[in-house]
């Protein structure tokens, strides 16, 4: 008898296109899951079934689903104003969230505050406001010879064209590339790239040093340098030392060109300050920000400036402005979400929370470094991602082949703990309101999917 989970799914595969997903897989070698609802970091399916949302619904919830603050925030904005377009008008949700932002926006002593905020729909439209903004405002000063942007090695900024064009994973850029523009890459600050005898730091300065020789053999070329503070999420969860922002921060003043700091997925509280620049002490000339930004509820995005910048755009002609726009820019219910999360961020101290609940992970994540097929242990504050290798050391991978990951996942998922992997690289990204039996259970599912994915 057809289960009504089954249903859902044979529903589901007559017409839905899945993301980042081969379709041939479903439903048997990648598992199809029909959700119902959710309940704090739990998924429930259509079958009864609970599942621990150890990866936040791809790292975008943070205070639980059905979050009741957040969902009444939107209940009440619905009641009032669904939406109205942001060109020519406003609403009290897009400019309140503003301040707040630009409120709690990372600071430096030496440099005027970021001042701005554009909205856009989602993180990959955040980023090529970004990019646009750093080229225009060159355009507009007569800079024309900057064209180019700097982004890392191993780097992940979505998956529109322009997006793509900074990221540097082959898996999602290879088959566009005819279609990207050619944008330079510095090599990733990436702690687990050490050599023998290099600390991350070491690491750190060094990825800076080749960054510096690349501004040098562009010279008025380069508008932006755009990363990843602290982890490289989607390109593995790889993770790199403070100090190689610190180093950028420089080299970009150096060299006249802006830093671009793309925190969709390390904003509010993922790596245990509010933003990952904070631990470096920078601020950039551009931050993007989206999934947390709502705590997992809408998709949003905001882009925070400068005034210098926003300034350079001021004219009486519409070809010096930014027109750049998107049908739902500064959606009032999106904005109402983002401000719910943000108090709760007050009301629940979420950060010194963040803090204690990233010491129980260490402990817990600790004595995976002797697992046998466990070649790295790494974390920063709520992330924390395990490398899995054959003999458990960086020089032996597992062949792609082998699909690890896949096989870790599908035997997590049968003990009821979502661990999507990046490849071979298993990591928790749980919501901030886990506890202290879930993450007991998120370790113990995790070493025995490894078992079993390595067996």
């Amino acid at each position: 008898m057809l289960t009504e989970a089954d249903a859902w799914r044979s529903r589901d595969l007559s017409v839905v296109w899945h993301p980042c997903t081969q379709m041939r897989e479903h439903p048997d070698t990648l598992p199809l899951v029909p959700i119902a609802r959710g309940e704090g970091a739990w998924l429930v399916g259509h079958d009864g079934r609970r599942y621990l949302d150890a990866v936040s619904s791809w790292w975008t919830n943070l205070f639980g689903h059905a979050e009741p603050r957040i969902g009444a925030a939107i209940a009440r904005q619905a009641s009032q104003l669904e939406h109205v377009m942001l060109a020519g008008f406003t609403h009290e949700p897009a400019v309140e969230l503003a301040e707040k932002l630009l409120a709690i926006a990372p600071q430096q002593p030496d440099r005027a505050p970021l001042a701005k905020v554009f909205y856009a729909d989602n993180g990959s439209a955040g980023v090529e406001v970004a990019l646009k903004m750093a080229f225009h405002y060159f355009h507009n000063r007569g800079e024309t010879r900057r064209t180019r942007f700097i982004a890392l090695e191993n780097g992940y900024h979505g998956e529109t064209i322009g997006a793509l064009a900074v990221g540097d994973i082959p898996l999602y850029r290879r088959v566009y590339a005819p279609l990207l523009a050619e944008a330079l890459f510095a090599p990733s600050p990436d702690a687990y790239l050490a050599g023998a005898g290099e600390s991350a730091e070491d690491r750190a300065r060094h990825s800076a040093d080749a960054l510096a020789n690349l501004l040098d053999q562009h010279p008025g070329e380069v508008c932006a340098v755009v990363l990843e503070p602290r982890v490289q999420c989607a390109g593995g969860m790889r993770m790199h030392h403070p100090e190689y922002l610190k180093r950028v921060r420089q080299l970009c003043d150096a060299s006249g060109v802006f830093l671009i700091a793309d925190e969709i997925a390390v904003g509010f509280g993922r790596t245990g300050t509010m933003f990952a620049s904070e631990q470096s002490g920078v601020m950039p000339d551009l931050l993007c920000l989206s999934k947390g930004l709502t705590g997992g509820f809408l998709p949003l995005a905001a882009v925070l400036t400068t005034q210098a910048i926003y300034d350079a755009f001021l004219d009486d002609s519409r070809e010096r402005a930014f027109l750049h726009s998107h049908s739902y820019t500064g959606n009032p219910l999106a904005c109402a979400a983002a401000l719910a999360t943000l108090r709760i961020f007050e009301e629940d101290d979420a950060l010194a929370r963040n803090r204690a609940t990233a010491k129980k992970m260490a402990a817990l994540a600790a004595p995976f470094g002797t697992h046998p097929h466990v070649a790295d242990v790494r974390q920063a504050g709520m992330i924390v991602a395990f490398e899995l290798t054959q003999d458990g050391d960086k020089r032996t991978p597992f062949p792609a082949s082998a699909r690890i990951g896949l096989r870790a996942y599908r035997a997590a998922l049968a003990r009821g703990v979502v661990l999507r992997p990046l490849g071979d690289v298993l990591y928790w990204m749980p919501p901030y309101c886990v506890d202290d039996e879930q993450l007991t259970l998120l370790a113990e599912t995790t070493h025995a999917a490894i078992d079993e994915a390595t067996a």
